[in-house]
């Protein structure tokens, strides 16, 4: 499962720093799958929040095979870095993505 950040996102930027996908993203920051990764696209996909700081789904693997919990998570002041329960994935998948996205 993924991590998404909620509307009670402060903006305070210490999230992105910690993440070691580069998933994480200003508000209205156009992300790419090859920002900090091994992956060679550079197509720009829109922002998915225009308020608040947001984590790209297909970058996230919950930290799996970095750290032992999503560091987002472990370094957001107002815990609004939770679960997304609309992109469940294995512990396996999120290690599959983990390396796909680093070679």
């Amino acid at each position: 499962m993924a991590i998404r950040i909620t509307d009670d996102c402060i903006n305070c930027e210490a999230c992105e720093p910690e993440c070691p996908n580069n998933a994480i993203y200003a508000p209205e920051e156009t992300w790419k799958m090859s920002d900090g990764t091994s992956v060679e696209n550079d197509t720009e996909n829109d922002a998915e929040s225009d308020d608040f700081f947001y984590i790209a789904t297909d970058k996230c693997t919950e930290c799996i095979g970095f750290h032992d919990e999503p560091q987002c998570a472990a370094v957001c002041p107002v815990d609004c870095c939770i679960p997304d329960d609309d992109n469940v994935e294995s512990e396996s998948e999120l290690m599959a993505k983990k390396d796909i996205l680093h070679v």
